[in-house]
């Protein structure tokens, strides 16, 4: 789970913040499982593919969908892209991101249908401090999405740039004391 910071009220009790892993906390070749999966649903399907104006039948006419090759209607790939990347950021990037600097080797090998259940697993693939942006990393995650079965639904290569920790504390302490150069 997510390294937690801590901070210390002037009085009450002791916080603990929920955030993402730092540049220097992230390790490659690990494999991080995020936890709870997400059952998606025929609402989930309609809402986000209405919302986008995707018209594509085989998000929307059931009927229709019944007589093409799966034989059913397949959830929206880029709902199934945005929530393979979303179940990754309370335990990545949640407070740690500075910026999403791209997404690439995208795929959908089997749909994802109403009422499965994706499961996220990240790699980090790769990391580097960056070259022109003191205290900050550029961080290579490969993300894999399983439904409930374990059958590969999603794959996307993602690109982050990253705070350090002592950067961001030095960030947040300029920012407090009102003395952040912009």
């Amino acid at each position: 789970m997510s390294t937690n910071a801590t901070s210390e009220p002037a009085t009450g009790p002791r916080v603990i913040e929920q955030r993402g892993l730092y540049f220097d906390e992230l390790e490659e070749g690990v494999l991080y499982a995020h936890r709870p999966g997400r059952t998606v649903t025929e609402t989930d399907n309609v809402l986000f593919t209405t919302m986008t104006m995707n018209t594509q039948a085989l998000h929307l006419d059931a009927a229709w969908s019944a007589g093409q090759p799966f034989g059913q209607r397949l959830m929206n790939s880029m709902f199934t892209l945005a929530t393979l990347v979303g179940q990754s950021v309370p335990q990545l990037t949640q407070g740690t991101i500075i910026a999403q600097l791209g997404l690439t080797d995208v795929s959908f090998p089997h749909p994802l249908y109403h009422g499965d259940t994706l499961y996220t697993e990240t790699e980090v693939t790769g990391k580097r401090l960056s070259s022109s942006r003191p205290g900050q990393g550029i961080v290579t995650m490969q993300h894999t999405g399983r439904n409930q079965d374990g059958t590969v639904v999603a794959l996307a290569t993602r690109s982050c740039l990253m705070w350090t920790r002592e950067a961001h504390a030095a960030q947040q302490d300029g920012a407090e004391k009102g003395t952040i150069e912009a």
